[in-house]
């Protein structure tokens, strides 16, 4: 089972173009985490353009406990010369929940097998290192209860010993939630007990897909 993987950053979209024998080449890139996502921005991308000749696509989608899900389309381009290729860079750069698009102009001039596999190979080559990453990690969540008087110290040590706090609730006291590697519940009863003197003691809360 996956417990980490990257993916882009949220509500971006990352650009590249450059031409090829008079052919113009638009690659885009954008975070999709389900498979209506994909096919939302591909038909967005394919609106954008519509004097394009071709919008070729491909995508990677993470499904918890299974294998992704991954789509591509020529989208008119002789068959295999586009969306695998383009499935093939993605895969290569181990990102999920990706789609890339390539709408290519066409110049008047035949690229030929070999160069369309070539230019939707490089289209995507070239775009996808400079799409920001995030990693997506399942963690373990505890709550603790601390008094409003002790919490702000509190919050700060944890986080600078690298104890994520995901959520606080301020009621009566304070409730933090907290998010550890799979594992990691031994090590944060230990630094609590260190920095509370054994008062705070943490409780299961289940886990969560945390991005950082």
């Amino acid at each position: 089972m996956l417990t980490t993987y990257q993916l882009p950053a949220a509500d971006r979209t990352w650009t590249h173009e450059w031409e090829v024998k008079r052919s113009r080449f638009l690659s885009l890139a954008r975070r999709t985490p389900t498979d209506d996502a994909a096919r939302d921005f591909i038909h967005e991308i394919r609106a954008r353009y519509p004097d394009a000749r071709h919008h070729c696509s491909a995508y990677l989608i993470h499904v918890e406990g299974s294998h992704p899900v991954e789509r591509s389309s020529d989208d008119g381009e002789p068959s295999g010369t586009a969306g695998k290729p383009m499935l093939d860079v993605l895969r290569g750069s181990e990102l999920l929940d990706a789609t890339v698009v390539v709408v290519r102009w066409f110049g008047g001039i035949k690229l030929g097998t070999g160069g369309l596999v070539h230019a939707y190979s490089q289209s995507v080559g070239e775009l996808l290192p400079k799409v920001e990453r995030v990693t997506r990690a399942i963690r373990e969540l505890y709550r603790i209860e601390v008094p409003h008087a002790e919490a702000g110290r509190l919050e700060a040590d944890l986080r600078a010993r690298g104890v994520s706090v995901t959520g606080a609730d301020y009621g009566a006291a304070v409730t933090y939630t907290l998010a550890v590697a799979p594992g990691g519940r031994e090590a944060l009863e230990s630094t609590l007990a260190s920095l509370t003197a054994g008062t705070v003691a943490p409780s299961e809360a289940g886990t969560a897909w945390i991005e950082y």
